[in-house]
């Protein structure tokens, strides 16, 4: 199996990683002293399940990999419009793309069915600008459960969980799922091959959706958000009104509110990938998180008045960032 590893950051380099002790032919896609480094020393991963260091080929140019069998793509979703030049010399007839994002994908109605089967979500795939470059029948979903960070050049710190589970648009156990699953699992991580992959896309979406923007527009942590009453309230309203339209789309979620927020609490003074891109003066992911799940209650009908009131507040503050 060959895969490329599209912008392998903490959590590409992490998979990337996996995948080599697990026999597969990685090629890992980075570039500054983060690609010098996994050139010179590899990917070296610290974990509570044991440190280990992988060897995997490493370059900024993919024509240097040439067509793969899957690509991971490690990349933000705000950036999957302009990754053409880096992913077509990575594509072959069959080349299945894995995405690891948060929030509303841009394949999400691609073989869905039923009423809005093959609408375009405006607000992650504006004029088809994503479609076309990432065709949605190569798409595979992908829902991250892990939690890494690099600590430094080539080094990945793996904090918690090994989960990362896939699944088809069209809702099928295909063979090319099945396969990546199983080269996964080799590598020491949990990638089960889920049946409707949207239930779990909300499920994380849950917490994505309040958590990570009124953590950028309030600097706070995880344990800060859960112990201040009024934002809890904000943040368990936001909750109820995303469970909300996920149900208009007939995805059942399976878990309460209530041990949504526990599980977060527990997390303690972890700060949200929006606030790090916020520190870091990087563009802020809003648009699958919020805008998308907006645009769909209003294909759906349904009323979400602290949504939008938190998106018209957040999206001020993206602006800012991105002048």
């Amino acid at each position: 199996m060959k895969v490329a590893i599209l912008g392998a950051g903490a959590i590409g380099a992490y998979v990337g990683a996996a995948l080599h002790q697990a026999g597969a032919d990685v090629h890992l896609v980075a570039r500054g002293p983060h690609l010098a480094a996994m050139r010179q020393h590899g990917v070296r991963v610290l974990s509570p399940r044991g440190d280990f260091t992988a060897h995997a080929q490493a370059t900024d140019d993919p024509a240097d990999i040439g067509p793969v069998d899957y690509v991971f793509l490690g990349l933000k979703a705000n950036s999957y419009a302009a990754c053409g030049p880096l992913i077509e010399p990575l594509l072959h007839g069959s080349t299945a793309v894995i995405a690891a994002q948060n929030g509303i994908p841009w394949w999400y109605f691609h073989r869905h069915g039923g009423p809005h089967d093959g609408h375009r979500v405006e607000s992650v795939d504006p004029g088809g600008a994503v479609s076309a470059v990432l065709a949605p029948e190569r798409a595979i979903g992908c829902v991250v459960y892990a939690a890494t960070e690099l600590e430094g050049p080539g080094v990945v710190r793996h904090l918690e969980g090994t989960r990362f589970s896939i699944g088809e648009p069209d809702r099928t156990l295909s063979p090319r799922c099945l396969a990546f699953s199983e080269v996964m699992q080799a590598g020491g991580l949990k990638c089960p091959v889920e049946p409707d992959l949207r239930n779990d896309i909300w499920l994380k979406l849950l917490g994505n959706i309040s958590f990570n923007p009124i953590s950028a527009l309030a600097r706070a942590t995880m344990r800060q958000m859960c112990h201040h009453g009024g934002t809890r309230q904000v943040i368990q309203t936001m909750m109820e009104e995303t469970l909300t339209v996920a149900e208009a789309l007939n995805c059942r979620i399976g878990i309460s509110i209530e041990r949504r927020l526990a599980g977060a609490e527990r997390v303690g003074d972890h700060r949200t990938s929006t606030l790090q891109d916020l520190e870091r003066g990087k563009p802020l992911e809003l648009d699958v998180l919020l805008t998308a799940v907006i645009e769909l209650a209003d294909i759906t009908g349904v009323d979400v008045p602290t949504l939008r009131t938190v998106h018209a507040i957040s999206d001020l503050l993206a602006l800012g960032t991105a002048a």
